[in-house]
């Protein structure tokens, strides 16, 4: 996303529309006012089912893993909260086993503040409510990566109908004929992000979507689609509301974003091939290829279309294809995408130009081609999946979202979600350091940043995506710690946070190698910087809520990995 001034009126009290407001350098072909590819109203007036929400991650009982937090947690009464969160919101209930931060109630006022309208129905939140930048270009719009932690607060905070209304609208505009120049996307592509404009003389309010063709590179969201069918699925689990997802409108959108990544070509691995920039690192950053953030996305959002697929005709096609490729994608990834310390001794020792169905070095990479600092940086205990593997290349940096993710889908074995948080304590510095977390380690600077980045003035080192620090990123660990079995992390964390966010102002990102300083380019009020401290408070307080975002390991799925782990050194 690029910088830009936020000017929405009309968003308070909740019930008046977004005004329209000055949007720099973006149009779209898909701008049309007042369009309605399905009768949505039918959908959102459908009763929703009052059935309470229910305690559950898919194999685990709450009481195993109330065992391992209770080491970490003071004050921690019970697992288990029916209904909201108790932190200090105008929807919380009495119950509150923590005393809420101060700046808890200032986070969900920002969060509040920054809801758009769609016809007086809350449909997202805006990236940044910035007033003190000059330019607006696309901060105000909303993006569906960017929502999805603000849809887990208010899902967590008992208020699912802003959630509805976002993966209705999203779903919509899906269906919208999707262009860039003269070539037509695939019908199930995702939008980066939407804006609604408002005309107060004639009182309507409509759509534009960009689905791309506004991006820097113009690379259509990868990610987008799979945000979506975790997010279903994370409102269907919060909520106990199968309707919404049963719906012959979501059935379709999801068997369209599976058509995508599902269909042959001449690709011999299982993992998705995909283009620089085409997800939450949205700028070049040498991550062509396959990105670990897009496979475990790719593996999560699978895992949830196997629950809300429907075992009809269509949907049973769809659901042996997927079983399939989940098979090949953890062998896959669990095999040749981790690196622990007996790995990395592996990978030193390899030989190469090895031609034979028994070749240990199967991608031919050349051991010189190893980055120094790894040696260093790989401990004893812990390992991690590195950022990306194809023919003679191996990306070794570190990417947290695709870490994070692996642990939360169990694409990571309980073995190596383990070593992925032994990884965080014993490169704490280098990882979390003075603000919570690095999106990426460590920065590419010189030659090779000349050379990845194309001179990029934004992703310089130690900023940005270049190893910057992101704090949305918090609720990612969070989320991760809870279901290792590790609050301490987490908590640690969240008090680093606590020290700043508030006073800087909710910044976007922070720069310097320990996350010391507020990015140079960095959005204040950044709506997900605020959302992710309040989903990570809200997973501290009450983690049965992780059964939204956590799958727990399919034990048919667990590959044989002959070699030694670093868990077992």
């Amino acid at each position: 996303m690029d910088s830009g001034k936020v000017f929405l009126d009309g968003i308070k009290g909740g019930t008046e529309g977004s005004k329209e407001s000055g949007l720099k350098n973006v149009s779209s072909h898909c701008s049309i006012s007042e369009m309605d590819d399905f009768d949505l109203a039918k959908l959102l007036d459908k009763p929703r089912l009052n059935i309470e929400r229910q305690r559950s991650f898919d194999e685990r009982s709450l009481s195993e893993l109330s065992i391992g937090i209770s080491r970490g947690l003071d004050n921690y009464e019970s697992a288990y909260s029916p209904g909201r969160s108790g932190l200090d919101t105008p929807a919380s209930s009495a119950r509150n086993s923590f005393e809420p931060h101060p700046m808890v109630a200032d986070a969900w006022e920002a969060l509040r503040r920054s809801l758009v309208y769609f016809r007086g129905q809350p449909v997202g939140t805006i990236a940044a409510y910035d007033h003190a930048s000059e330019e607006v270009l696309n901060y105000d719009q909303v993006f569906v990566r960017d929502f999805v932690p603000s849809a887990l607060a208010f899902l967590m905070n008992g208020e699912p109908d802003i959630v509805k209304h976002f993966l209705l609208k999203t779903l919509q505009l899906q269906g919208w004929e999707k262009r860039i120049d003269r070539f037509k996307l695939g019908e199930g592509a995702m939008p980066a992000s939407f804006k609604v404009l408002h005309d107060p003389v004639r009182k309507t309010d409509s759509v534009i979507a960009d689905f791309g063709e506004s991006a820097i590179g113009r690379v259509a969201p990868v990610d987008s689609g799979f945000w979506w069918i975790i997010l279903l699925r994370a409102y269907t689990k919060s909520t106990g509301d199968h309707s919404l997802a049963e719906t012959p409108e979501c059935q379709k959108g999801m068997r369209l974003i599976l058509a995508l990544c599902l269909s042959e070509g001449f690709d011999t691995f299982p993992t998705l091939l995909c283009a620089d920039g085409c997800s939450m690192i949205d700028r070049r950053m040498g991550i062509y290829g396959y990105p670990i953030e897009i496979q475990a996305l790719f593996f999560m959002a699978l895992r949830c279309a196997l629950v809300l697929l429907k075992h009809d005709a269509e949907g049973k096609e769809f659901i042996e294809r997927i079983v399939k490729r989940l098979h090949a994608l953890s062998y896959h990834m669990r095999s040749y995408f981790w690196l622990d310390f007996q790995q990395l001794n592996d990978i030193y020792q390899y030989k190469t130009e090895e031609y034979s169905h028994t070749a240990v070095n199967k991608f031919n990479v050349i051991p010189d081609s190893i980055p120094d600092w790894v040696f260093d940086f790989m401990p004893t205990h812990g390992g991690y999946f590195i950022g990306n593997v194809s023919p003679a290349r191996m990306d070794f940096r570190w990417f947290a979202l695709g870490n994070c993710v692996a642990i939360l889908s169990s694409l990571a074995t309980p073995e190596q979600a383990s070593a992925i948080m032994d990884l965080f304590e014993e490169r704490w510095e280098e990882l979390v350091g003075e603000m919570p977390l690095k999106i990426s380690y460590p920065a590419i600077e010189s030659h090779e940043w000349r050379i990845v980045t194309g001179c990029d003035p934004k992703n310089t080192r130690w900023s940005y995506h270049n190893g910057g620090s992101w704090p949305v990123l918090l609720w990612l660990l969070t989320a991760a710690c809870i279901k290792t079995g590790r609050p301490q992390i987490a908590r640690r964390a969240i008090d680093l946070a606590e020290s700043r966010l508030l006073k800087d102002g909710w910044p976007e990102y922070y720069d310097g190698k320990s996350g010391r300083y507020i990015g140079k380019q960095a959005r204040k009020y950044q709506t997900w910087s605020i959302a992710g401290y309040l989903v990570a408070k809200m997973l501290l307080e009450d983690p049965s809520h992780l059964g939204m975002i956590s799958l727990e390991e399919d034990k048919q799925m667990k590959p044989v990995i002959k070699r030694s782990s670093s868990w077992t050194c």
